[in-house]
């Protein structure tokens, strides 16, 4: 019996057939396959395309959390919210609503809403002295002296937070002042003591000025050797009722001094962030 195959592919509007002819004496016999449904056909190019699709598609996500696009990140980091901030990627990427500020150069550090915005009066000062540090220029001669560039130590803060459109009126800030390198807060007393002192610094002599201390409690940081001091206050005077929430502290020389402030009426609504940001203040260094 001599057998003989024909084998015909024809691919055409995705029809691909195949004809067969068996001889065996004076029979034969014809077979005709059924055509290839399309699907059947473009398997291997469908699988190619989902590898394709779910790479791009992995790669688009990682894109997206690491630039916080649609506030994917933030969303994440908050379902462990303390996890994300003991590593402090809140510096990053606010987490729970709230951001993170270090300040490396004085050591500290705490949070704040992450709607608030830096206080640029800080960033030009601070740019400007920078630019007066930088220069190398000598210093100008006036009647054959020189004149004295050098700026007065005065106290003001380090870094400032507060809402857009406050005007300084609702905010945080961080004064660092230079203090005896054996200055203790502590021989004020306890946190009464201590709050009863600041308010009194605070008024002055000023008769038409009122200073209320509300609250005061004691932290303390056995591992930095830290204690800080949290005072709520009031400040009254015929033009303003202002009040604040601060945390004073003493380490190495300096005295770390955060004031959170805000009008009385709209102390209410700020006090829970308020907390927030002096419960997390902390020395770093």
């Amino acid at each position: 019996m001599a057998l003989r195959h024909h084998f015909l592919a024809c691919k055409n509007a995705s029809i691909q057939m195949i004809y067969m002819t068996r001889s065996s004496g004076d029979r034969k016999e014809s077979f005709q396959e059924v055509p290839r449904p399309p699907a059947e056909q473009f398997a291997p190019l469908a699988s190619t395309f989902q590898r394709r699709l779910l790479v791009g598609a992995g790669s688009a996500s990682l894109v997206a959390v690491g630039a916080n696009f649609g506030g994917i990140t933030s969303f994440l980091l908050g379902l462990s919210p303390e996890s994300g901030r003991n590593v402090k990627l809140d510096v990053l990427y606010p987490i729970g609503g709230y951001s993170r500020c270090i300040e490396t150069n004085e050591g500290f550090e705490f949070i704040y809403p992450a709607t608030w915005v830096g206080d640029q009066r800080l960033l030009y000062r601070a740019a400007e002295k920078t630019e007066y540090e930088r220069s190398l220029d000598p210093p100008p001669l006036n009647n054959g002296k020189s004149v004295d560039r050098r700026r007065k130590n005065v106290n003001e803060p380090v870094v400032a937070f507060g809402p857009p459109g406050s005007s300084g009126e609702l905010n945080v800030s961080v004064i660092v002042s230079q203090v005896p390198p054996d200055f203790s807060i502590e021989a004020f007393g306890g946190p009464k003591e201590v709050g009863e002192a600041v308010v009194r610094t605070i008024t002055g002599s000023r008769l038409d000025v009122k200073g209320t201390l509300t609250e005061s409690s004691l932290r303390e940081d056995s591992l930095m050797k830290v204690n800080y001091y949290k005072l709520e206050f009031r400040v009254e005077s015929p033009a303003f009722r202002r009040h604040n929430l601060a945390v004073c502290c003493a380490r190495g020389g300096r005295l770390y001094t955060l004031n959170a402030q805000a009008p009385e009426s709209a102390w209410p609504n700020v006090k829970t962030d308020f907390y927030r940001i002096a419960d997390s203040f902390g020395i770093i260094s």
